[in-house]
């Protein structure tokens, strides 16, 4: 498909927009964001932010209904030990170790007929995890 772009999957166009309406409440909630999809080889985390002296590391997941357990059910020990690495990267690139940090979840809730709600569950894991 020369000159044409790639359509985006149904699922990351909602991602991306969930995304944008999970900064939206990040910031309305008295986060300051410092990164959105920062990527190292290892993996992404989707959001960095401080919310006072903490760095918060943020996970977004948007979901449509609750079918497969919801949003926070995605982010198993898995996706939480790959974030836990990536935020290791970023305080070692950045050399911000002396604050402390936290893991957060932003849940973004998208019924058929209704606009988008963002739950932010702060502290959802820890690097202990």
């Amino acid at each position: 498909m020369v000159g044409r772009m790639a359509e985006e999957d149904p699922r990351q166009q909602m991602g991306r927009e969930g995304e944008a309406v999970a900064r939206a409440a990040l910031r309305r909630g008295g986060y300051a964001i410092l990164e959105e999809r920062y990527r190292t080889p290892f993996g992404e985390i989707d959001v960095i932010a401080r919310e006072g002296d903490t760095l918060v590391f943020i996970e977004v997941k948007a979901r449509r209904d609750d079918r497969f357990g919801g949003g926070a059910a995605a982010v198993t020990s898995r996706k939480q030990r790959t974030i836990i690495r990536v935020a290791r990267d970023y305080l070692s690139r950045t050399r911000l170790h002396h604050l402390a940090c936290r893991f957060d979840v932003v849940v973004v809730e998208w019924p058929v007929d209704a606009e988008p709600r963002a739950h932010v569950i702060r502290s959802a894991f820890d690097a202990a995890s």
